[in-house]
């Protein structure tokens, strides 16, 4: 009898990546072993049915969680993402203020508009599309309460450049929260660290999670950002749409899941909490076509 596996897809295809990259590392696990003459000790006859033994293959896999030195199998991402950075103190050199080594000249993207000019000065840092190499990544950066001022650390999914000019990111908006610097200084790294993980995990955006949803549609999310300047901390999330009007009910229902998902999961907070304050702001959403009118009236959405 055949049985169905109840794991995901991208789920038992990591598993079974898993099996695969310790079989390949040790090939003994299998239950054969060779021979001098070339001949497989223990293959099966003809029509045999070679049993396998799954303690054996399993104790050959190691992952980061079991020997965080000398794992041989990751565990890949649902989409591979890119870190980027930029600070003054950084301008025009090719190293962002970080104890890892050289990184490559970033080459200047084509993005049309005035970002072209913005993006002489951001560094791309690495791309990444497993576990492992994310916090390999994390514990080799600086922390955002030790950046210097006006510094941003950017994360997107790969592909995705941090502009509001990019295809991904000219329809949407970001969700923001803005909090003062000296009571926030110990609190900031964690909140960075959560909301990078729920933009890798994929776990924003409620509304993947409905089983009516259509396979292969897309996170609302695009990317994440910490920014640090002289008296306060602003941690933003980007999204590929935004609604523009009364008609987008369902995308505003959508979008303010993000957000209380970001404010309440993420960064702690109580759902029905006011944040407003002095150099504070509570969790806004404001679309980039918004975010433009410097100066005029524009629409927010609060959680």
């Amino acid at each position: 009898m055949t049985s169905v596996s109840s794991l995901p897809g991208p789920a038992l295809q990591a598993a079974r990546s898993a099996v695969q990259a310790a079989l390949a590392e040790h090939p003994e696990a299998d239950g054969h072993s060779s021979t001098k003459d070339g001949q497989d000790e223990g293959s099966p006859e003809p029509g045999e049915i070679q049993e396998v033994d799954m303690q054996a293959q399993a104790e050959t896999i190691r992952t980061v969680f079991s020997d965080p030195k000398n794992f041989n199998v990751k565990h890949p991402l649902y989409s591979p993402w890119t870190l980027w950075f930029d600070s003054p103190a950084t301008k025009g050199r090719n190293l962002p203020q970080t104890p890892s080594t050289a990184f490559p000249q970033t080459p200047i993207p084509q993005t049309p508009g005035a970002a072209s000019g913005w993006m002489e000065d951001i560094k791309r840092v690495i791309s990444f599309d497993s576990v492992e190499e994310f916090w390999g990544l994390y514990n080799n950066i600086v922390p955002p309460s030790q950046l210097p001022q006006k510094a941003n650390y950017y994360l997107f999914k790969e592909g995705i450049i941090p502009a509001w000019e990019d295809e991904a990111n000219k329809s949407g908006g970001k969700w923001s929260i803005q909090l003062p610097k000296e009571k926030n200084r110990s609190n900031v790294d964690k909140m960075w660290l959560y909301t990078m993980l729920a933009a890798i995990g994929e776990t924003f955006d409620p509304y993947l999670t409905n089983p009516e949803v259509p396979p292969g549609t897309q996170s609302l999310v695009t990317g994440v950002i910490v920014s640090t300047r002289p008296q306060f901390y602003r941690l933003s999330i980007w999204t590929r749409l935004a609604p523009s009007g009364a008609d987008d009910d369902k995308l505003r229902e959508r979008i303010e899941a993000v957000g209380k998902h970001f404010k309440t999961t993420v960064l702690g907070y109580n759902d029905s909490q006011k944040l407003a304050g002095p150099l504070a702001t509570d969790v806004e959403f404001q679309s980039h076509k918004d975010s433009e009118k410097k100066g005029k009236s524009t629409r927010k959405i609060v959680v």
